[in-house]
């Protein structure tokens, strides 16, 4: 049975209805952190791009109304991390709390950037640029370091965790 197709405006409809038409594009999954005067915090994040191959530029997109925004928009380091299909409970733990480090194997960078292990990339950065985005802001960062395993990707499509399978 096929549904109707929607068509609305996203600024006049219910916010929920505008984050499903979202969720229908599959994304990776991240992590990002960084370290703080209290210690290491990480977040997870979907809205992570790559931006520029000459320099090395990836972005990612915090939101302000998260406890940690401050934070990451005060830091010159961080690390976004590519999640593997069997790190969902990372991806679920820094989810709910920015010190979710007991889900994950970690080390510290020689800049003091915590480092989850084993992740398909890892890319360490520094913030080159920001930019205000509405409800959320654009962290451009200068990657610095890149580290790669092996593996198939943790990707998240309409509030799921999956799989890829190629064809």
């Amino acid at each position: 049975m096929s549904q109707i197709p929607q068509s609305f405006d996203p600024a006049g409809a219910d916010s929920r209805a505008f984050r499903n038409a979202l969720g229908q594009f599959v994304t990776g999954v991240t992590v990002v952190t960084c370290a703080t005067n209290d210690g290491p915090i990480g977040i997870t994040a979907n809205s992570f791009a790559s931006v520029s191959l000459d320099p090395p530029l990836v972005l990612w997109s915090p939101a302000k109304d998260s406890q940690r925004y401050p934070f990451f928009m005060a830091t010159e380091r961080f690390a976004i991390h590519v999640l593997r299909r069997d790190q969902a409970a990372i991806c679920r733990g820094f989810a709910r709390s920015a010190d979710a480090f007991d889900t994950a194997d970690w080390i510290e960078s020689p800049e003091g950037v915590p480092l989850i292990e084993g992740c398909l990339a890892r890319f360490e950065c520094s913030t080159e640029a920001q930019h205000d985005a509405g409800d959320h802001s654009i962290v451009v960062g200068r990657v610095l370091r890149v580290t790669t395993h092996p593996g198939e990707p943790l990707i998240f499509s309409a509030g799921a965790f999956g799989a890829f399978t190629p064809d």
